[in-house]
């Protein structure tokens, strides 16, 4: 197989961080194999070109990867009919059938995770080790659904009649649309794509306008694996061509379910869309996490915690920790061990760098915000210990903040970036009053060696999904998703498949009895 090789950068890390080795001063490729690298869109088992194409950008350097293909309401409405003309024989092939062709497409992920791990870096920034972790986590969801597609049951109820049967059967609710996000642009397909195919539905992905590159490569390999022509396709398309094209994946008649993972406020619009045909939705929505650190906790546990939720892809998760409350009787040891943390182990620089730890954010708007958050905590008495500076292109300091107050801007709205605002409280009843005045519950964090603390804080954590004295929380294995303004569903875990599936009632009447 050849590869495909994109010069991305020569001195730009060297210009807006002068301090770092000379490793930095040299051009980063995209070299990846050609069968991998895809630039049309995917409907019903081809490649299709559109009339346009829009820039793929790096975004450590800014620079141009490649072109894609822009496709359109046209092309997004041909994808719908192709998925739902190949529904009729998807949903009759076997679980078995459905199980083992998802087995084959997570063995050829994982086949592949270092040329799809290349493509997260490159149009998401994230360094390579996270790329790789994201690529198995991704892959995990494969196998995880290949195994529930066989374990999707029915119930035989018990009449009140003698001479019927009550059946509860679980059929596919038909074609989805799935609508995922940039900052995990191959995880968030599979978690939504598994258990839809595993349960007999056909979908229409439509990625990310910063991040096409992993879904097409998952579409080649869907194809590889022997995934039907229709049952999965992929409609790139521009920014300018997004809402229109969503429009389309949330309205068509055809579509009975939506799927999406982005923000709070386009999640309110595609539910107004999906209102006018009544369709199946499940949101995974804004976050705002809580990071509550007691006097009883393990403080070096708690500051390893931080550095894991925080900044791992330089804060831009939906799960990721945004408002740190800490008790008064450990508040000042915890910033000073979190600060020299954030000194020894965090480091600027490209993705592909293996000693880099953080990347760019997505795009300059989100440095923008970032940097927005940061001067509006200090213009109301904030104080930065670390960092707190905007760079060249969208890179952005680590930021930690202290004496921050509920009145500040980074306590009301999700930052997705390296910031680390710290308030200091007394009583358990202030810090779970202050983690719950918010209009979102994705995720919250715990960390005490209080049993009865543990049981009380936890329940009463308004949110989806709580860590305690764990910040990595995300495993196919359990539920995921959140309360509030967070979203509608769960994703993974055996609940996964239910959010693509319809209960039908069948009463078989007029039997002969005894």
């Amino acid at each position: 197989m050849g590869s495909f090789g994109l010069a991305s950068s020569k001195c730009f890390l060297r210009r807006i961080l002068p301090g770092l080795p000379n490793m930095f001063c040299r051009e980063y490729s995209l070299d990846v194999s050609a069968e991998l690298l895809r630039t049309q869109g995917f409907v019903n088992g081809r490649w299709v070109s559109a009339a346009s194409t829009f820039p793929v950008l790096d975004p450590a350097t800014g620079k141009e990867l490649v072109k894609v293909s822009d496709f359109g309401p046209r092309e997004a409405r041909d994808a719908v009919i192709a998925a739902h003309k190949a529904f009729d024989s998807w949903k009759c092939q076997t679980a078995k059938e459905r199980s083992i062709l998802l087995r084959k497409w997570f063995d050829l992920v994982t086949q592949h995770k270092e040329d799809l791990a290349k493509l997260i870096t490159a149009e998401c920034g994230k360094p390579m080790r996270e790329s790789l972790g994201e690529i198995a986590y991704s892959a995990s969801f494969l196998e995880w659904f290949s195994e529930e597609a066989r374990r999707v049951y029915g119930d035989i109820v018990a009449p009140t009649a003698k001479d019927r049967k009550i059946l509860l059967l679980k059929q596919p609710v038909g074609v989805a649309s799935i609508i995922t996000p940039w900052n995990f642009p191959s995880a968030m397909i599979t978690r939504k794509v598994g258990a839809a195919l595993a349960v007999g539905c056909t979908v229409v992905v439509k990625p990310a306008e910063d991040t096409p590159l992993s879904a097409l490569a998952l579409a080649e390999l869907a194809t590889q694996a022997g995934i039907p022509a229709g049952v999965f396709n992929v409609v790139p398309c521009s920014r300018e061509k997004a809402s229109a094209v969503g429009e389309v994946l949330c309205t068509d008649p055809l579509v009975a379910k939506i799927s999406f993972t982005g923000s709070t406020a386009t999640g309110k619009i595609l539910l107004k869309h999906a209102a006018e045909t009544v369709k199946r939705v499940s949101m995974e929505l804004g976050g705002h996490a809580p990071f509550i650190i007691f006097d009883s906790a393990d403080v070096d546990k708690a500051v390893a915690g931080v550095m894991a939720s925080k900044f791992r892809n330089s804060g831009q998760t939906c799960v990721c920790s945004n408002r740190f409350l800490v008790q008064q009787g450990i508040h000042d040891l915890f910033l000073e061990k979190l600060g020299r943390a954030m000194d020894t182990e965090l480091r600027l620089g490209h993705g592909s760098d293996p000693t880099t730890t953080q990347g760019p954010l997505i795009n300059t708007r989100a440095a923008e915000k970032v940097e927005h958050q940061i001067a509006d905590a200090v213009a109301q008495g904030a104080v930065v210990l670390k960092g707190g500076k905007r760079l060249e292109g969208s890179f952005m300091q680590p930021t930690l903040l202290s004496n921050v107050t509920t009145d500040m801007l980074c306590m009301h709205e999700e930052t997705f970036g390296p910031l680390v605002p710290v308030i200091k409280f007394n009583k358990e009843e202030e810090a779970l009053a202050i983690a719950n005045a918010s209009a979102v519950g994705l995720a919250g964090y715990v960390y005490t060696q209080d049993i009865s603390q543990i049981w009380r804080v936890a329940e009463q954590l308004e949110v989806g999904m709580v860590g305690v004295n764990e910040a990595l929380l995300s495993t196919p294995e359990a539920s995921f998703g959140g309360v509030k303004q967070s979203g509608l569903g769960r994703e993974g875990s055996k609940y996964g498949v239910d959010e693509y599936l319809e209960v039908k009632y069948m009463c078989f009447g007029a039997l002969n009895t005894p």
